[in-house]
């Protein structure tokens, strides 16, 4: 390995059929399809024209990501309504990020090292919805709703909210997005700009919707995606998020990274003008930034024993792509390289597609599996595979051994032809785990009980697949690479069952002198100390934190919020009355459903935008002047009654 080989130490993802990895591989390998069929009930509660349903070109099949709406905004400090009103894919985007973060044995909001954010999002559908809705929420203005759901602010967010210190861009390159992220931020780790690196993309389009298919449409008029097949007619669309953690590669090694995956190289380049249309792809084009790749991991293409594509099983995308990989790779012999795409799987997430293509092959990698496409019968004939090395499998197949490291490069091609290409190496070995112990710490915490004894049974579940995991990099990792949060739970353990039962059942201590060394260390940490590891150890992944979701979206008939309507004249207001009737408008403002006069404002969410909403409504309600120094000063209820109070006072 070189100074330029970066490492994938973190993944995490959700795509359409599948809440994580282990069901998005489940779907990939057994060459699955997660696009389905709209229902007539889902597109019109999307809003969608009932006479566009009854066109024939309609297309219904979408591959949606299930839940999308759903976010837990009390764990990331949202107010209901900044919740209500961001794009579902912020919210699903900082949620993979903390998970990804998680995954490397990394505290996401509690960690020294310098982490630059790299991402980008589809275009917001949900924008226009809000907007269309924008007199239901008081104080929302355009800046406002930029912030919560304006592609500028998706990787700033993750920045604010986790307390990331690197650089922080929302990268946008239309279908390319993702991987050009990927690129970016592997060019700031290798530049010193930040020591680690989320680097991914999102698309979730809510309300989840179908799309006409006319003549020359880039959409399958049957909604089934057929990459290199001779029935190719288009693609289908779909919801998708993933996220990779990277680091330069000497440092994952020297700090006991889990490695899944090493980027040799990447190349990002546009076609420019040759090409026949803006829209259109280039061969030239691609076959430069592949090459250019190539060069830059400095490896051999006869090496690299599979390529995930970009295919879109569009008519004219699919030859153009498999002509430029053959340009690049120089020939080669006939079937020696597999070529596939996850899009058939789970639809084309647009600036997802390049992480879903890249997580792919980190699976494959792992597992050791060459999957296979999905939805390909017959070659189309327009693409000359006896040309290169390329061919396309039907079904999975152990990934043999090729005499050298297994390699695959993934590519990613925008609508306006900005391209990418990163050459994929498997992660060498792992570092042997030291001697273990005779036992070892186990720390378990979360914000609410329901999450802790889920953590609890989940991480059961783990340990119970996964035998060979060292407990001490287990423990080490529940010790070094999580935030500490309020419930809390330990259990001094001897073995993986021991472990097991620990977590299930509650059991006696066990009488030893190092055990009562840990359970001192135990009481500490219950007692909402920070614990120091006893040793380092190396970083396994982990069951990432079960996050306690709600539904946050803008309804058709949403439930009235509550609403001050009366306004008695000055002289009338009494103190109680005046702290019930602020207590309502912080509910109001806040979208919560009761607020009591201790209420912090900033604790249930509150922001200066929307203390700017809740002055304007005191001073419509009172006829007073309120300043934001007076609310911040005492930010509840009983607080700000009490500065209204004064000021009706001095009126009179």
């Amino acid at each position: 390995m070189t100074d330029t080989h970066i490492a994938v130490v973190g993944v995490a993802g959700r795509f359409a059929g599948a809440a994580d990895l282990d069901a998005y591989w489940q779907t990939v390998v057994t060459g699955a399809s997660a696009v389905r069929e709209l229902t007539t009930d889902e597109l019109l509660a999307a809003g969608e024209d009932p006479a566009l349903l009854a066109d024939p070109a309609y297309v219904r099949r979408y591959g949606k990501l299930d839940r999308a709406e759903w976010f837990d905004a009390e764990f990331f400090g949202y107010a209901p309504v900044d919740a209500v009103l961001s794009d579902p894919q912020h919210r699903v985007f900082l949620e993979t990020c903390w998970q990804a973060m998680e995954n490397a044995g990394y505290p996401p909001s509690a960690t020294d090292a310098v982490v630059g954010v790299y991402g980008g999002c589809g275009q917001s559908r949900y924008w226009s919805l809000v907007g269309r809705h924008r007199d239901r929420f008081p104080g929302l203005d355009d800046v406002r709703l930029a912030m919560v759901a304006g592609a500028d602010h998706l990787c700033l967010r993750v920045s604010h909210k986790l307390g990331l210190t690197g650089p922080s861009m929302t990268v946008l390159s239309t279908c390319s997005t993702a991987l050009v992220a990927v690129h970016q931020a592997s060019q700031a780790l290798l530049f010193g700009d930040c020591d680690l690196a989320l680097a991914g993309g999102v698309s979730v389009r809510v309300p989840a919707r179908g799309a006409v298919a006319r003549a020359g449409s880039v959409l399958s008029p049957d909604g089934v995606c057929r990459a290199f097949d001779a029935k190719a007619d288009g693609t289908v669309f779909g919801d998708g998020a993933g996220v990779v953690v990277l680091k330069r590669y000497a440092d994952a090694v020297e700090d006991g990274d889990h490695i899944h995956a090493v980027l040799r190289g990447s190349a990002v380049n546009n076609d420019g003008g040759d090409r026949v249309g803006y829209g259109a792809p280039g061969v030239a084009g691609q076959a430069r930034v592949v090459r250019s790749a190539l060069a830059a991991a400095e490896v051999d293409p006869a090496t690299v024993d599979y390529v995930e594509s970009h295919g879109t099983g569009t008519r004219v995308g699919d030859p153009i792509e498999v002509a430029a990989l053959t340009r690049a790779f120089g020939g080669g012999r006939p079937g020696s390289t597999v070529l596939g795409t996850v899009k058939p799987n789970i639809g084309h997430t647009d600036a997802a597609s390049g992480i879903a293509g890249l997580l792919k092959v980190v699976l494959a990698l792992r597992h050791r599996v060459l999957p296979p496409s999905a939805n390909f019968e017959q070659p189309n004939p327009d693409i000359d595979f006896a040309a290169g090395p390329f061919a396309v499998r039907t079904r999975a197949a152990p990934w043999p051994d090729p005499g050298h490291p297994r390699r695959a490069g993934v590519s990613s091609f925008g609508i306006g032809s900005t391209n990418a290409h990163v050459v994929v190496e498997e992660a060498p070995a792992p570092r042997p785990s030291a001697p273990p112990r005779p036992h070892r710490l186990l720390l378990l915490s979360a914000t609410t009980d329901a999450a802790l004894r889920q953590a609890r049974t989940e991480l059961a579940a783990h340990l119970a697949a996964h035998p060979e995991q060292s407990l001490d990099d287990v423990a080490y990792t529940l010790q070094v690479g999580r935030v500490a949060f309020p419930r809390r739970w330990c259990a001094v353990v001897t073995d993986h069952a021991d472990a097991i039962r620990s977590l299930t059942d509650d059991r006696p201590d066990i009488e030893d002198g190092e055990a009562r060394e840990l359970q001192r260390l135990g009481a500490r940490w219950l007692a909402g100390e920070a614990v120091a590891p006893v040793e380092r150890r190396l970083r396994v992944p982990l069951p990432t934190y079960p996050f306690q979701r709600q539904r946050y979206v803008v309804e058709p008939e949403p439930a009235a919020p509550p609403v001050v309507t009366a306004k008695p004249d000055p002289p009338s207001w009494q103190a109680d009355d005046v702290v019930a009737t602020v207590a309502l408008l912080f509910a109001e403002v806040l979208h919560q459903p009761q607020v009591d006069e201790d209420d912090d404002f900033f604790a249930l969410g509150g922001d200066s935008l929307i203390a700017v909403a809740l002055i304007a409504r005191v001073d419509e309600t009172f006829d007073v002047a309120l300043t934001p120094a007076e609310v911040f000063a005492d930010p509840t209820p009983a607080g700000v009654a009490s500065a209204i109070g004064e000021l009706l006072e001095g009126a009179r």
